[in-house]
């Protein structure tokens, strides 16, 4: 068969030109640091990134979801404690009252202490975080506490709030406000009423019931308590899901990686072979390929 100079120059173009997509595709990997710059580059590898870029997704969204239940937990647990320590200050302030040796002024004094104290525990039950109110469920834009005026406080029947934490696992993360400040009483009074009715009672001189007002009083605090040693199970809980999911987002970063990135050390030298190889061929070709009949001949 003969070979002319256009088949030469033909299959020289040819040939210089994949080594041009050689050296472009090193060159986009060396500059990335992935494999491949679209799909058509690696279909395989494209459709396991697509597959571990939506594992990785859903981790991160669940953690986001773990961060926001975080929130929500510690907040209610420390307004928790704080009405506990309020409910403290109210019993010591009984025992006072209750030891016989104050007059009347001193038992209104006490009197305006334990309605300071309860104003206090009320802004605590209608406490907001970035504007929704924490002890009001799913009901988060109305407060769960209201002062009905005449000595009565209704408090709401919240819905649970579940956060999506993992798989097919939800966690509820608000605390009922009536579970969070202790119930109702013996007397059928909830904790804000039992206040209103001490004070009017400090204010008045009657102090013979204060007995059964420290007995109410216990036994909220005990309904307080056992609200948050709940809320601490379920931060303890949400702690160990939140660890497990850090332990799959470092898989899935890794499984990822290996997929997509490419060994950096490997692609420079493939790219600087490559390279030479190029160079090479345009040489040998600008001696082989000749430009004029002139030069054909010589």
């Amino acid at each position: 068969m003969r070979v002319t100079q256009g088949m030469i120059q033909q299959n020289s173009l040819r040939y210089i030109g994949s080594s041009y997509a050689k050296l472009d595709k090193l060159q986009s990997q060396v500059s990335s640091g992935k494999k491949i710059s679209k799909a058509s580059d690696d279909p395989i590898v494209a459709m396991k990134s697509l597959k571990y870029n939506t594992q990785l997704s859903q981790v991160k969204q669940y953690q986001s979801n773990a961060s926001q239940a975080f929130t929500w937990l510690e907040n209610t647990e420390t307004n928790i404690t704080e009405g506990i320590d309020v409910l403290s200050k109210v019993r010591d302030l009984v025992v006072k009252a209750k030891n016989g040796q104050n007059g009347e002024a001193e038992l209104k004094s006490i009197g305006v202490e334990v309605n300071q104290l309860k104003e206090q525990l009320l802004n605590i039950a209608n406490t907001q975080v970035n504007g929704r109110y924490i002890f009001n469920g799913t009901n988060s834009d109305s407060p769960p506490v209201v002062d009905n005026g005449d000595g009565t406080y209704t408090i709401s029947d919240a819905d649970d709030v579940n956060v999506n934490i993992s798989s097919n696992m939800t966690l509820k993360v608000n605390s009922d406000p009536k579970s969070a400040f202790g119930g109702t009483s013996a007397s059928g009074q909830n904790v804000f009423e039992m206040l209103d009715s001490l004070e009017n009672a400090l204010n008045s001189g009657s102090v013979d019931d204060l007995k059964s007002t420290l007995s109410d009083i216990d036994q909220f605090t005990d309904g307080m308590s056992a609200e948050r040693s709940d809320i601490g199970a379920r931060y303890n809980r949400l702690e160990l899901i939140n660890t497990r999911l850090e332990t799959q987002e470092e898989t899935a970063t890794k499984v990822l990686s290996d997929n997509e990135d490419v060994e950096l050390e490997k692609v420079i030298t493939d790219f600087i072979a490559q390279a030479s190889v190029h160079r090479a061929a345009l040489a040998v070709n600008a001696k082989i390929v000749q430009p004029t009949l002139i030069d054909f001949l010589k």
